[in-house]
């Protein structure tokens, strides 16, 4: 089930993620492998950090899982890591980086900041469902 900012109340008894992406088809692509996954996932979506950054100053919005690009305009998906792990509220939350990068240096970094895991955005849907299976069922020990 996928929401916007205005419906920002999450049900305490599931599971919620908030996508911060600003590439139309990765966030649907994103969408449907999640469905396949389970389909009473609450998924929030932003367009950009400082959306997020909006959405997550509401303390009553603790999302599960924030997945995060890494290139996107007006905030870097990095300096959007650094505001979240700054804001108390989101301490435990998992942020796992969701981007096209592949690179080593970004991974580490990533990690180095907080970030709980990095999925490097797959080619086929079925592998991003895969990837996706195993954060939401296996624990989010993903990296790429």
């Amino acid at each position: 089930m996928v929401h916007d900012e205005s419906s920002l109340q999450a049900d305490s008894l599931k599971i919620s993620c908030l996508l911060v992406d600003d590439d139309e088809d990765d966030k649907e692509i994103f969408c449907l492998a999640l469905a396949e996954v389970d389909p009473s996932i609450q998924c929030y979506i932003a367009s950009d950090g400082i959306e997020a950054l909006e959405m997550l100053s509401n303390p009553a919005f603790t999302p599960d899982y924030i997945f995060l690009d890494l290139n996107m305009p007006l905030m870097s998906g990095k300096e959007c890591l650094i505001e979240i792990k700054n804001r108390p509220h989101l301490g435990k939350t998992s942020v796992i980086i969701f981007s096209t990068s592949a690179s080593q240096k970004d991974i580490e970094d990533t990690i180095e900041l907080g970030a709980s895991a990095f999925i490097t955005k797959p080619p086929l849907i079925s592998t991003l469902t895969g990837k996706l299976l195993q954060v939401f069922h296996g624990g989010s020990e993903v990296r790429r």
